[in-house]
Parts: structure tokens; sequence; C-alpha cells
């Protein structure tokens, strides 16, 4: 690192005017518009988790006070809940996930416009994996959703 010391700061242009760390901001905060929208998901999946949490809790409640009989069908409706919450939980996982990925691509983003630095090697691919975690996110979510439908078809129509 020279004669700066052993410090990542020291790396940056010292000489750096107020133009270039705004043009760095610029960078840096399209991403975060997207964790806008990326936080908006996982409170909608949360908020589904937290919807199925209280059937199952119905389910299991009435399970105790229901006949042999029909108990089965009360196994089965909490083996589909079961599944929901397994596949809810997957999207806000990788929903999670993308969110960590694209705070890590606006922090490199703002590092490299500060620093000069061209570090596109960096940022591209942790962007394309940001937006394969998000559509996996999407794709568990859209399971989930067909399959609480599939639950209760008379009631969609």
């Amino acid at each position: 690192m020279g004669h700066y010391g052993d410090c990542w700061w020291c790396a940056l242009d010292p000489n750096a005017s107020v133009t270039g760390l705004a043009r760095a901001i610029q960078l840096s905060v399209a991403p975060v518009f997207l964790l806008t929208g990326i936080s908006g998901l996982l409170n909608i999946f949360t908020g589904r988790l937290s919807r199925i949490i209280d059937r199952v809790r119905f389910l299991q409640d009435a399970q105790d006070r229901v006949e042999p009989s029909q108990s089965e069908d009360l196994e089965r409706a909490l083996t589909v809940q079961r599944r929901r919450t397994f596949l809810i939980n997957r999207a806000i996982l990788c929903t999670g996930i993308t969110a960590l990925l694209v705070a890590g691509v606006v922090a490199v983003l703002f590092i490299s416009a500060v620093a000069a630095l061209d570090l596109a090697v960096i940022v591209v691919p942790v962007f394309v994996l940001a937006m394969v975690f998000l559509i996996l996110g999407l794709v568990f979510f859209l399971l989930e959703v067909q399959l609480a439908i599939r639950q209760n078809p008379q009631r969609y129509y």
C-alpha cells in the first residue's frame, strides 16, 4: 500500500472534488431504489408468512377438537400449510440475499467512483447474482400463491 499504510481509505484520491463525490453518490443511488422495492416485497412475504402461521394455529386447534374422521382432512390442510411455509420462507431468504447483494453493489459502486477504480469486474457479476436471487424469490412467491389458491378453489370464482 505504499507510504499510506495498510488502510483501505488511504487509497482514495485525496484530491477528489465535490463533483466527483456527487457523481459517486449518483451512481450509488440508483440501486438504492431497487432496495426500496425489495423491502416492499419482503413486507408482503412476511405478511403472508404471518397469515400462514395463523392458519396453522387455527388448524392445529381445530384438530384437537374434531372427531378422528375429520382429523384426516385437517392433516391434509396442515400439510399444504407446511408446504406454503417452506415456499414463502425460501422467497424471503432469496429476496433477503438479493437485498444484501444490492447493498454490496451500492458500496462497491461508491468506492469505485470515489477511488477512481474500475470495479466493473465485481459489480456486474454481483448485480447479476442479485437478479438471479430476486427471480428465485419471486418464483417461490408465485408457487406459494398458486398453492394457496389451489387449496380453496371454490373461493376464487
